[in-house]
């Protein structure tokens, strides 16, 4: 979806059409705490991101018309969405509130039929909500991914396996997800600007930089991803996960990105029908030393404020460590389907 927070608020309220449109935490003059949940691309043109501390979104664009995000209204319209989107393919997997990933091997016999599948998913998710979406058709999720950003807001790209290389080549190293500031400053450090950059240089050295991550991103730069689009029925987990724009110190603003991420995955699991009983987090520091700590619960649980303390409980452990933090995740494992009625009950009690 494009801006999609700020894109809802403007349905809502068509006086903001035009205006820069800040959701997040209140900006307080320059000097709030927390991040920047979403923005219109108005705002992004000066620079504002999501995850960016609100202060700096302030001081880049004070004159931004900022609110506070109305997540039931976000997770009421992403369900709808998500319906649309299933009525093209089953296999379906979401990615937050506001992205997916559809595999329509099934349902295509080749890309050019993909694409005018993806033209009529863009025209019944307008007509229906009045909202613009941007598709990436490739032969994996990763190539996807960036193909879907590659003409936004309301694009559709297309990258054939043939066409893979060239189209990658030329990208900065930064349109890979997961790449943010730190790693694209060690990356041009050793003359990796762009992703075709990334493909010749040796994979050795990449896992000498990052480790496991840097195989990864050796085969994402040639155009290689066996990870597969996983539908509700194959879900083990349910997970999201943000990289900074610049790596954060102050925890007052991490807590409130986790707090953020605990509502995505609370409202992926709902939506489609799964009770949880492990809650976990997900640390990368800026040395890139990556932790995870989980705790589980007796029974099944389907509460959103459960996810919530649960991972704050988990995060105090790393409070008092002085160092930035680069990214964070929240997942929820142990997962049951229930029927919607088994659900309400769970939501209504509270004892």
């Amino acid at each position: 979806m494009d801006a999609f927070y700020a894109s809802v608020e403007r349905r809502q309220n068509p006086t903001l059409a035009g205006l820069p449109i800040i959701v997040g935490a209140d900006p307080k003059g320059g000097k709030g705490r927390g991040v920047v949940a979403g923005c219109s691309y108005e705002a992004r043109r000066f620079g504002v991101h999501s995850a960016q501390p609100i202060s700096r979104a302030y001081r880049l664009c004070p004159q931004a018309v900022y609110l506070r995000p109305n997540f039931a209204l976000y997770e009421e319209v992403s369900a709808r969405i998500m319906d649309t989107l299933r009525s093209f393919s089953d296999k379906l997997e979401p990615m937050g509130l506001d992205e997916a990933f559809l595999d329509l091997s099934d349902k295509a016999a080749d890309f050019e039929e993909a694409a005018k599948i993806a033209k009529r998913i863009k025209e019944e998710i307008e007509t229906r909500e009045g909202l613009t979406c941007s598709i990436g058709i490739a032969p994996n999720k990763a190539i996807a991914k960036i193909a879907s950003d590659h003409q936004k807001p309301d694009g559709l790209t297309t990258v054939t396996p043939d066409e893979t290389p060239k189209f990658l080549r030329p990208l900065p190293v930064s349109r890979i997800s997961g790449v943010g500031n730190k790693s694209t400053e060690i990356l041009e450090k050793v003359g990796i600007k762009t992703i075709g950059d990334l493909a010749s240089f040796p994979a050795g050295r990449m896992v000498e930089l990052f480790g496991k991550w840097g195989v990864r991103l050796s085969e994402i730069a040639n155009g290689i991803d066996e990870t597969p689009v996983v539908t509700s029925y194959d879900i083990k987990s349910i997970s999201t996960e943000t990289t900074f724009e610049q790596d954060i110190e102050d925890r007052r603003v991490v807590i409130e990105t986790l707090d953020k991420l605990a509502r995505d995955v609370h409202a992926r699991a709902t939506q489609d029908g799964f009770l949880w009983r492990t809650i976990g987090i997900k640390l990368r520091f800026e040395d890139f030393s990556t932790f995870t700590r989980a705790n589980s619960r007796n029974d099944y649980a389907n509460r959103l404020d459960i996810v919530q303390n649960s991972v704050r409980s988990l995060f105090s452990e790393f409070e008092k460590d002085r160092r930035k933090i680069r990214l964070v995740g929240v997942r929820l494992s142990n997962l049951r389907r229930t029927d919607l009625s088994q659900e309400t009950l769970l939501a209504w009690a509270k004892n």
